[in-house]
């Protein structure tokens, strides 16, 4: 009877055992991820969002001077997409 109960024992430590590993290796794959800047994230996402519509724009519009305006815009927003990424 008395090495039955140091098993459970023995099995309790070990499901403990390896629950704080877990525990550790999901710190440390926190902590190797940068901090995200949400400002910088929504700017980010806002930027690319209007240079897709301008994109979009640029292959519907059949207009010269209205292709050189939206392609400088877009050139402007991926010069900003990239001091930001």
């Amino acid at each position: 009877m008395g090495d039955s109960g140091e098993g459970l024992i023995d099995a309790d430590s070990r499901i403990q055992e390896l629950a704080d590993e877990r525990e550790a290796a999901r710190r440390e794959r926190r902590s190797l991820k940068a901090p995200v800047d949400p400002v910088k994230t929504a700017q980010l996402a806002s930027l690319t969002l209007g240079l897709s519509e301008l994109r979009r724009q640029f292959e519907a519009t059949e207009h010269p001077v209205r292709k050189k305006q939206l392609a400088e815009a877009a050139a402007d927003l991926e010069k900003r997409i990239a001091k930001l990424g």
